[in-house]
């Protein structure tokens, strides 16, 4: 998340670079019921009486405890994330919001990996991410040759492998302007061509790769 806020007691959660990654506040309201089927929220292997529902109000998915009534942004302790993640890039995938163009604004999506010494360490993928930076740059990499090699899309591989929330939107992160990213990621985004990729692009939230858009 690359946008910079100055903080205040209660954050939504980072849907993007835009949010801080110091976020941890739950739902506000809880969402309705979940429309998916018992054996559907069981393949998202998550702990007994955990399951995914979703935030109305910041668009975004969450896990609630039906025993306990615990909301959280991150999975809980137990998840399966190999199997979380397949769930979400099938159940919790959205359309990337295609707002209007703004003038001198570019549009771009990411791939983010984190390390422990990221501004916030944990995300939808891992309750608590222990991998060094050298671990995430080499996990980024390996992204880099698949995306490089024509295999898969940046967008592709973001719904399952990023770190960020915007991976339901297959990375995009929507229009964006000079001043309103972290310094690392707006030179490195604004000196792409749209439908280039960046190279590896390191910033307080983590390890990126960056494809402009628009």
């Amino acid at each position: 998340m690359v946008r910079t806020k100055k903080p205040a007691p209660f954050r939504p959660p980072p849907s993007s670079l835009r949010s801080t990654l110091s976020s941890t506040h739950l739902p506000d309201s809880p969402s309705p019921q979940p429309k998916l089927t018992p054996s559907q929220q069981s393949s998202a292997g998550l702990p007994p009486s955990w399951e995914v529902r979703h935030s109305n109000s910041k668009n975004l998915p969450y896990y609630f405890n039906t025993s306990t009534k615990e909301s959280r942004w991150e999975p809980p302790t137990g998840t399966d994330t190999e199997a979380l993640k397949s769930y979400m890039a099938t159940h919790h995938s959205s359309a990337p919001n295609r707002a209007p163009k703004e003038a001198n604004k570019i549009r771009a999506a990411h791939l983010l990996i984190k390390h422990k010494d990221s501004r916030r360490p944990s995300s939808w993928r891992e309750a608590e991410i222990t991998r060094s930076k050298e671990e995430a740059l080499q996990i980024l990499r390996g992204h880099e040759e698949k995306i490089r090699g024509g295999g898969v899309t940046l967008g592709d591989l973001a719904m399952t492998e990023s770190d960020c929330s915007s991976a339901r939107k297959k990375g995009d992160l929507g229009f964006f302007g000079h001043g309103d990213m972290q310094k690392e990621f707006e030179e490195a985004s604004f000196t792409l061509k749209p439908g280039e990729v960046s190279g590896i692009v390191e910033t307080a939230s983590g390890v990126h790769l960056i494809e402009r858009l628009e």
